[in-house]
This record gives C-alpha cells, sequence and structure tokens, in this order.
C-alpha cells in the first residue's frame, strides 16, 4: 500500500485516504461559516408569507424584478446582495406540484416489501415528486425540477434546514425563484468560476444546470454539499450546451494527486475556496460497479447487508442529485439483491422529473409497472461520466467513504 504525507498536518496516510483526510481539515470551518451567515440573515430578515402572489414570475418578461426594485427602493441605480435577498423572500413563489396521497416514499415502501425474495432497500425517507410541465420546462428544467425535490426533503424532515433554507419560508419556490436563489449565491462568491458559463445570471434563462449549481444554491444557506465525480475519461460537463467535453479537471486536492496544468486545478478550485469536487477515476475497475458501490455505502453507512424479515429500511440520509450527460435524476435509495450464485444483484431507485407524478401514483398504489419508473439496474449505466450531488445538514462528513 502506498502512503503520503497530508498536504496540511503532514501526517502519513495511505494513498486511497489522502483526499478524504485532508478535505476534512478544511469541512469544519467552512461548515460553521456557512451556517453561520445563513442564519444571521435568516434572523435579520424574517419570512413574509407572499407565496399565493405572484410577481413577475413570466417566462414572458425575462428581465429580472430586481431592477424595478431597485427603482422604488433606492436611488444609486443599484441594490446590494443583502436587499436582493429580502426581495426574494418577499417575492417568491410557492411551487404547485401533484401531492402524492398517503405519501410516495410510503407507497413505494409497501411496493418494495413485496417486492422479490433475498432483497433488502434503503430509502432516503420523505420527498415529493416534482415533474418537468410541457408549457415550462420540459427539455430544459430537470436540474431545477431535482433541486426542488431534495428541498421537499430537507424541508420536511431537516429542522435546520428549514430554518434557513429560502428564508425560513418553509416551502418549495417555483423555478423563477430558484433562479433569484442561485444568481443570490453566486454573488456571495459561491460557484464564481462556474457563474461565468451563465455571465453570472440565469433569471428567466432556459440554460441547463447541473450539480454544481445545486451544491452552490444549498451551500449559501448553509448546507453541506459535496459533488463526486465518478469518470472514466478526462471529461467535465459543459453546462452551456449540455454535452461533455474533453478537460482535465478534477476535484481541488487532484493539485497534490495528480499531475496536470496547475492553472486549470487552480481554477476548477477557486468556488469560494468551497472544495466541493471529489473525482472517483474508473481505472481498471468497472466504472458502473463503482458508481453503485458508492450509493450503496452513503444508504447504509458502510453497514453489512442483512437479509432477513426486514426488506426496507429507511436510512435517514437526503436523496442524491443524479447527473449525466442530457439529463439529471434524483436517488431516492437502492436495492440489492442476494443471487444463487452468490453475487449481488443492485438496483438504483430514482424519481425522474421527466415523469407524470400521477402515472407514478397510480403504479405504485396499483403494484403494476412501477419498477419500470423507478427501478434502474446496472446495466443502465452506460454513460462515460456520471456526477453525485450529495447535501446534508450538520453531519460528520468523515462518516462518508469516498
Amino acid at each position: 500500500m502506498e502512503f503520503s504525507a497530508c498536504p496540511f498536518c503532514n501526517l502519513t496516510v495511505s494513498f486511497v485516504e489522502l483526499e478524504r483526510h485532508a478535505n476534512d481539515h478544511l469541512d469544519d470551518e467552512e461548515y460553521a461559516r456557512d451556517l453561520q451567515l445563513a442564519r444571521q440573515i435568516s434572523v435579520a430578515h424574517p419570512f413574509v408569507d407572499n407565496s399565493m402572489e405572484r410577481i413577475d414570475s413570466s417566462w414572458d418578461n425575462p428581465k429580472s424584478s430586481f431592477l424595478r426594485y431597485d427603482a422604488k427602493g433606492t436611488t444609486s441605480g443599484r441594490i446590494d446582495t443583502e436587499e436582493k435577498f429580502c426581495y426574494s423572500v418577499e417575492t417568491q413563489i410557492k411551487e404547485s406540484f401533484c401531492q402524492v396521497e398517503d405519501g410516495l416514499m410510503a407507497l413505494l415502501a409497501k411496493c418494495l416489501e413485496s417486492d422479490s425474495k433475498n432483497a433488502v432497500s434503503i430509502l432516503s425517507g420523505y420527498i415529493d415528486h416534482f415533474q418537468s410541465v410541457e408549457s415550462e420546462d420540459v427539455g430544459w428544467g430537470c436540474g431545477w425540477r431535482n433541486i426542488q425535490m431534495l428541498s421537499s426533503h430537507l424541508l420536511k424532515q431537516r429542522q435546520e434546514a428549514r430554518e434557513v433554507l429560502y428564508g425560513g419560508s418553509g416551502f418549495v419556490p417555483d423555478i423563477a425563484s430558484l433562479q433569484r436563489w442561485l444568481e443570490i449565491a453566486w454573488e456571495r462568491g459561491f460557484d464564481t468560476h462556474g457563474s461565468n458559463d451563465f455571465d453570472q445570471k440565469i433569471y428567466g434563462k432556459r440554460n441547463w444546470i447541473g450539480t454544481t449549481e445545486c451544491a452552490a444554491l444549498f451551500r449559501s444557506f448553509g448546507l453541506r454539499a459535496r459533488i463526486v465525480d465518478f469518470c472514466g475519461k478526462d471529461i467535465i460537463l459543459d453546462k452551456t450546451a449540455g454535452k461533455m467535453k474533453a478537460m482535465q479537471v478534477y476535484g481541488p486536492m487532484d493539485k497534490f494527486l495528480l499531475k496536470g496544468d496547475s492553472k486549470i486545478l487552480d481554477a476548477a478550485s477557486s468556488s469560494n475556496g468551497s472544495r466541493t469536487h471529489f473525482s472517483i477515476p474508473f481505472g481498471n475497475i468497472k466504472g458502473d460497479q463503482v458508481l453503485i458501490e458508492w450509493v450503496w455505502n452513503y444508504f447504509s453507512d458502510n453497514n453489512p447487508i442483512q437479509y432477513g424479515n426486514q426488506r426496507v429500511v429507511f436510512s435517514g440520509k437526503p436523496p442524491l442529485y443524479f447527473q449525466h450527460d442530457g439529463h439529471s435524476r434524483t436517488i431516492i435509495g437502492i436495492q440489492v439483491q442476494h443471487q444463487i450464485n452468490g453475487t449481488q444483484h443492485y438496483k438504483l431507485l430514482i424519481l425522474d422529473p421527466a415523469s407524470k407524478t400521477r402515472a407514478l401514483e397510480k403504479s405504485l398504489k396499483d403494484k403494476v409497472g412501477w419498477q419500470k419508473l423507478i427501478k434502474r439496474g446496472v446495466h443502465t449505466l452506460k454513460k462515460d461520466q456520471y456526477q453525485v450531488s450529495v447535501h446534508f445538514v450538520n453531519l460528520d462528513f468523515s462518516s462518508f467513504c469516498f
């Protein structure tokens, strides 16, 4: 086994543990700073519920309402980030969606309980499904819909998140409101490098977004977020075109671990000092298996598989934002089935914004066809690169294995 010295404390650790160990030096300080900022703003600007009032949310008028607010509220011709925060809190709109009677995850748990023998499923907990709407965001809005799904979980099951997310509103905002929140995150210095892909403006646009925008938005409220890359080639996502392109960019620790262009590596790690990216090259290991095992370890907390009477377990872990070339979805759990020959067959459990909520609800209630809508086997993971965005509140990051 190869060993190397930590660039921060000079402790000698194994090569495979170096990235996680070094980033542990950075987590606590960053988390405390981000959470303190979010709480200060939340306390300073209590939420006013205007969620039923639709203000400047039409896609037909892409000009930011910040400009009109500035004309009324200031004389300088410009407003600062704090004023934009207050305005976003007061004018954000609650997203309408199809609520599933009895709860989506409860219905799924019942289906999994009656599923095949020798199988164990781990689920994340409560979540609402947000589907892409034909007249609004079909073809470009999947990233925003996944953010809404993640938000529904955090608001329902994480009190600390509920207190700070979206100014303490307690609800999931619509896409236009989320776009304003992302612009504020950029202005605060979260993912400033990535914001250049959008010229620092996203409100009213139909640009594709991905894991970095999702992480920047949640981190701006004080939540901890990390992005994990699973890649077989030196490629990254070109967010402006929604395609993959060749480029040697990995995580921030690669300046210590990998040889490459130092300018590129510095740029990749300059996002507010956030150190949000980790890279897991496939190497000689089959890439889809690396991803599957990582997801299992995440939801199971690295606990061994136990087959018995309990077929469904709720882990309490937040869902995962799951990105690949051309689309993104939300991973809500994972299932493993023990085969007769001793092997283990994994399937991701996924919510897709492209699915219709009512069709999903009906299939779960009837216990017919739900597998095609939710289960994704290893054989379906055919892309060259996948990204997973992990979001959690006040958890010990060292418990995760990267």
